[in-house]
């Protein structure tokens, strides 16, 4: 490409040293005018053959500049420098005006559907006798303008800061090692909720700060009808507040200490919510690991609500090596010396669910004895299941209490268990269908 050609393309960016001489110099600036005056070419004016060629005006203006005053441009400045010297958004503008006011004639002659082929081929010359980098400093034209429609901003709400004078605290639901459960509701919405309140000093003292995190962590990410909601949780100087949902009924534990032991139906539809939950927890990589019946609530309906996720772990690897939990649920992975340095996975949690059943049907633990002898029958699996259970749940306490964590009973099996079918079928159709 000779150079009155590129000079041609980038006819905006006319560079001017002080070094130049006077004549050379003002033949720039005049050729600078004649540029922003130049109108855009009509289609009839246009070359057939290469769209990106300039108007014959343009091409006409600038080589009426002399060769020595380009020539001394070039060698004085940087290649790069062009942008800095780029015409100035105030002449760009201009020069749109004039564009848009000669398409809008265009427009009143030709009709309303020519007008807009003509708009877009006078912005598309324009852009044709610009170079590319200098759209990005230059200002919308008067067409644009009018275009872009008025944008509502709308003022997002501020986060609601928690704290303790935003509730109004009833009675005493429940006290545990490090605080107590209250029940409470919302003076504003009136909505009834539990205040589980721990103490910071009790926490320290008792080195679970990493437990109560990843307690708050864990069931706050839980979305399930048989997993007790963690709705938020702010603390002061002295105190952690957690905000939970309301179990209307309270603890299992103690309906199940005034019944000594539940119905078989009964405890079926708990065993079987049980599974729907543990399914739920396990699809999400979450352990338990602390299943037993004083962690788990019963809602205003009788559901059942697991809580209590401070022994709980998410791993996505599905091991783990941590010892943890109530003795009498704790399995032969964890106890048994000759396994308890191997990791663990989820089938943890079917174990305890076994022991659960079990203390639901006869009341107590099926392996409760000295912490000594507790330890040595479950590593040895030495249980005995009374005469008056059924035998369809003695079939499922034994595929549950198995030695061997991978040949226990999977979790999907044991909702298609007979004995789970023959009380609570409705509720396992249900369950199906939402899972």
């Amino acid at each position: 490409m000779g150079a009155a050609a590129l000079e041609a393309r980038f006819r905006h960016m006319v560079i001017v040293d002080e070094n130049d001489d006077p004549i050379a110099s003002k033949l720039q600036e005049k050729t600078k005018v004649a540029t922003y005056t130049t109108h855009l070419p009509r289609k009839s004016r246009q070359p057939k053959n290469n769209e990106n060629a300039l108007p014959k005006t343009t091409v006409t203006s600038l080589e009426a500049t002399p060769a020595k005053a380009r020539q001394t441009s070039s060698k004085t400045r940087h290649p790069l420098s062009v942008v800095v010297s780029q015409e100035s958004d105030e002449a760009a503008d201009k020069e749109d005006a004039l564009a848009a006011a000669d398409v809008k004639s265009q427009a009143r002659t030709q009709g309303h559907t020519r007008s807009h082929a003509a708009e877009g081929k006078g912005r598309q010359s324009l852009s044709q006798l610009r170079h590319p980098l200098s759209v990005l400093s230059q200002a919308p034209n008067a067409d644009v303008k009018r275009e872009q429609y008025p944008v509502r901003l709308i003022k997002q709400p501020l986060p609601k800061v928690l704290h303790l004078g935003m509730f109004e605290v009833g009675r005493a639901l429940g006290k545990g090692k490090f605080g107590r459960v209250y029940l409470a509701r919302e003076r504003d919405t009136g909505f009834v909720c539990a205040l589980k309140v721990l103490h910071k000093n009790e926490i320290q003292h008792g080195r679970i700060e990493m437990q109560v995190a990843r307690e708050i962590e864990i069931q706050s990410n839980l979305r399930h009808p048989n997993i007790l909601r963690l709705y938020g949780h702010f603390h002061d100087s002295k105190r952690i507040i957690l905000i939970l949902e309301y179990a209307g009924k309270g603890e299992l534990y103690k309906h199940l200490q005034k019944e000594d032991r539940f119905p078989e139906w009964k405890a079926a539809r708990y065993i079987a919510q049980m599974a729907n939950a543990l399914q739920y927890l396990h699809r999400k990589h979450v352990i338990h690991r602390d299943i037993k019946p004083e962690n788990i609530l019963l809602g205003i309906h009788g559901e059942l609500k697991m809580s209590d996720f401070g022994w709980s772990v998410h791993a996505p690897s599905g091991r783990r090596l941590t010892k943890c939990g109530t003795l009498d649920y704790l399995p032969p992975e964890m106890v048994d010396p000759r396994k308890c340095d191997k990791p663990y996975d989820q089938k943890v949690d079917l174990w305890s669910l076994g022991v659960l059943m079990f203390e639901f049907l006869v009341g107590r633990a099926p392996f409760e004895d000295t912490p000594v002898m507790t330890q040595r029958r479950i590593t040895k699996g030495d249980m005995t299941i009374p005469s008056f259970v059924s035998p369809e749940a003695k079939d499922l306490i034994r595929k549950l209490l198995v030695l061997d964590a991978d040949q226990r009973i999977s979790l999907e099996n044991l909702r298609q268990h007979p004995w789970i079918i023959k009380h609570c079928s409705k509720h396992a159709q249900i369950e199906r269908k939402d899972g």
